[in-house]
């Protein structure tokens, strides 16, 4: 019996995550759900958005399901999702993209994994609003300092990155090729502007590839690394990236294979995960039950292969694979057409992954 957390989310998170239960329960994985709630509901309820005893609850059961969360832009409580990751240091972000036979893109065969940083960069919350006190203090030290001029106009942000961080996560990407039999890692950065804080990522990375002499490895600048995806993905495996560009990269890889509706996620420390669909709440379309749910599945079968349920993870990802191949019970956004009438809904998808299990042994 593997006991889980089950964060259900906010806007459509309910729904995908009612279908994402249902269908790994058809596994026949024997798994208790320990339901907590975070994000806007919480935030209503309690003051806060990441209650404590939702932490406990992750920490407790080393292993959490999770619906997407909103944030507000600009104003409102900080990320809930990196919260969650800083308060359990959970400093992967892994984000697997291929492509599945019958969904909607211009690319075969794509088959990469994302190994994004999840604790330092731009992402690690140190920032200072414009006209306060601290921003003022920091502008002119930073005038004494380096002779360099910030507007007094200025919101600032601090991006550190750390030898321990990229260390650990560079040699998570290269553990990671060795486990599943991957040739090559590259690292993304722009060591060519930022010399100290993305040139301290590159040369860590350099280091830790020395240890890993049966992958190849390489490097790329960000702006590049985009243009290199959209021409030759096939020619790139395990990509590993500082925090922001790794956010941003992901998003890039999913619309390779047919957009974020496919593309699943974890987030991963020494002993506890989280998994969770790639995209956002859309709260627009909360209980429409029209959203794909097979980023939440796949992320599904992510957690079932972690907690070594392997048999199952791969019956799931043959049922999802076939269903998406026959095309008939996909959602709006996997037609050729997305006004098409016959689009299926949320638990149509469900229902249709759940009878295809039922087939494969």
């Amino acid at each position: 019996m593997h006991t889980v957390t089950l964060i259900r989310g906010d806007g459509v998170g309910p729904e995908i995550s009612e279908a994402t239960q249902r269908v790994i329960e058809a596994t026949g994985v024997s798994l208790q759900w320990e339901i907590q709630e975070a994000g806007q509901k919480a935030f209503e309820k309690e003051g806060n958005p990441l209650p404590q005893k939702v932490i406990d609850s992750i920490t407790k059961n080393k292993v959490a399901l999770k619906g997407p969360i909103t944030t507000p832009v600009g104003t409102g409580f900080r990320s809930v999702n990196v919260a969650l990751r800083q308060n359990l240091d959970l400093y992967c972000c892994l984000r697997p993209c291929k492509t599945f036979n019958g969904a909607k893109t211009n690319y075969k065969d794509i088959d990469l994994v994302i190994v994004r940083e999840n604790t330092e960069d731009l992402y690690a919350g140190i920032e200072f609003e414009k006209d306060s006190e601290e921003t003022k203090k920091l502008i002119d030290f930073i005038s004494n300092a380096t002779g360099k001029k910030i507007r007094s106009d200025s919101g600032i942000s601090i991006k550190p990155v750390s030898v321990y961080a990229t260390e650990r996560i560079v040699r998570f990407a290269f553990e990671y090729a060795r486990k599943n039999k991957r040739k090559k890692v590259t690292a993304v950065h722009k060591a060519n502007i930022m010399k100290y804080s993305d040139g301290l990522f590159l040369e860590t990375a350099r280091k830790i590839a020395n240890e890993y002499a049966d992958i190849e490895f390489e490097d790329r600048i960000v702006d590049n690394m985009c243009m290199q995806l959209v021409q030759k993905p096939m020619l790139y495996d395990v990509i590993v990236l500082p925090n922001l560009y790794g956010d941003i990269i992901s998003d890039l890889a999913a619309g390779l294979i047919g957009g974020l509706g496919l593309a699943p996620g974890a987030n991963i420390g020494d002993d506890i995960a989280v998994f969770e669909p790639t995209h956002g709440s859309a709260p627009k379309y909360k209980g429409l039950n029209k959203i794909n749910p097979m980023a939440m599945i796949l992320s599904g079968v992510m957690m079932l292969n972690y907690i070594g349920e392997t048999k199952a993870a791969d019956r799931l990802e043959k049922a999802t694979a076939s269903v998406i191949a026959e095309g008939r019970y996909v959602t709006y956004d996997m037609k050729p057409n997305p006004d098409d009438p016959t689009a299926a809904t949320t638990s149509q998808v469900a229902d249709a992954i759940i009878d295809t299990l039922k087939k494969i042994q």
